[in-house]
């Protein structure tokens, strides 16, 4: 026979407080002093109570659920970003339900109607593209979203990453000061403001000294992908450096370069990704590279998600936040060049 199921009202009769009061004591924010919180505790722990969650979701309204939607987990900078967002999220007292959604309109579109059906409190999309119209979908139920390093032209719609266009600049003014001229670059996806963004940033700042891309392919964030390019790329002409869309591709890009083109990094040729993920501070890559810089990208979004939320009147923010070129040894340096993240 199944046991009888404890309540918050078996609970209140044995700590002798109200039910009001258990009630307040497993509500995140809730107020409770310590006398009662440990009465109720060890009542509960007594008769081996949990809180029914759901049930106070229908009767306050309020799930303290967030829905993470993420586009791919093979980039690292994602697994660390978003155990970020989980702990920050979790410090608020909200729970973060995940969501995997490829790069198409019709597979987020399937995967936001689903997160709704979970009446969560709000959403945070990872790099994954929206449509004006599911932002619509979104804020007609009252489920607030933010975008996390990922940016939209839709201007109602707020948005976290960081400063790419200033990232890109800072590599070519880099690679520039280095002495490069024949400079080529490797694409991320080409649907994504990160990559958009990124290019811009580094093509006019290499404009303003009267260069071009000597060469340019598209890894679309892939590593197999951008090792194809690589191998493409240096065929004939080849760039005497490379900036790469981010850091997974980069690894690839270097791989081929040494092992089966026989170049040495950075004597022959200087290769900079963007992220600076763990792996980039490795011996095997010593990759130079942007910092995102995700401590505070992360503490935006939930700012801004919570405020949205709990209902503070804002217009939609967009967000870019300033990382540093972190110089090691897969680029030449320039002489007398300071590393400006130490």
């Amino acid at each position: 026979m199944t046991a009888a199921k404890i309540t918050s009202a078996d609970v209140a009769r044995l700590a002798g407080v109200s039910q009001s009061a258990v009630s307040r004591v497993f509500t995140p924010g809730a107020s409770a002093s310590k006398k009662t919180v440990d009465k109720v505790r060890a009542a509960a722990e007594s008769l081996g109570y949990r809180p029914n969650s759901l049930a106070r979701a229908m009767v306050s309204g309020r799930s303290r659920i967030i829905g993470l939607v993420v586009a791919y987990l093979e980039n690292h900078f994602y697994p660390e970003a978003l155990e970020k967002l989980s702990n920050a999220l979790q410090e608020r007292g909200y729970h973060v339900l995940m969501f995997m959604a490829p790069n198409t309109a019709h597979s987020i579109d399937n995967v936001i109607e689903e997160i709704l059906d979970y009446q969560v409190d709000g959403i945070i999309a990872a790099s994954v593209a929206m449509s004006s119209e599911l932002s619509d979908r979104c804020r007609a139920a009252g489920v607030p979203m933010v975008l996390f390093n990922r940016s939209q032209d839709d201007p109602s719609m707020s948005a976290v990453t960081s400063d790419n266009y200033a990232g890109g600049r800072k590599v070519a003014e880099f690679l520039l000061a280095a002495g490069h001229r024949k400079i080529g670059y490797i694409a991320g996806w080409e649907g994504a403001s990160t990559q958009r963004d990124r290019e811009t940033g580094f093509c006019e700042r290499l404009a303003e000294d009267g260069l071009a891309l000597h060469a340019r392919g598209v890894g679309n964030f892939k590593m197999e992908t951008a090792a194809e390019a690589t191998r493409q790329m240096f065929t004939g002409d080849r760039p005497d450096a490379v900036f790469v869309g981010n850091d997974h591709m980069a690894f690839a890009v270097m791989d081929v370069l040494r092992s089966e083109l026989g170049l040495c990094v950075p004597g022959d040729v200087s290769v900079v990704g963007y992220d600076d993920v763990p792996t980039a501070a490795w011996p095997a890559y010593d990759m130079t590279t942007v910092r995102q810089p995700a401590n505070r990208m992360v503490s935006a979004t939930v700012d801004i998600l919570l405020d949205e939320i709990n209902g503070a009147p804002q217009r939609p923010r967009r967000i870019a936040i300033d990382g540093p070129l972190i110089v090691r040894g897969s680029a030449r340096i320039p002489e007398g060049w300071k590393n400006e993240g130490f």
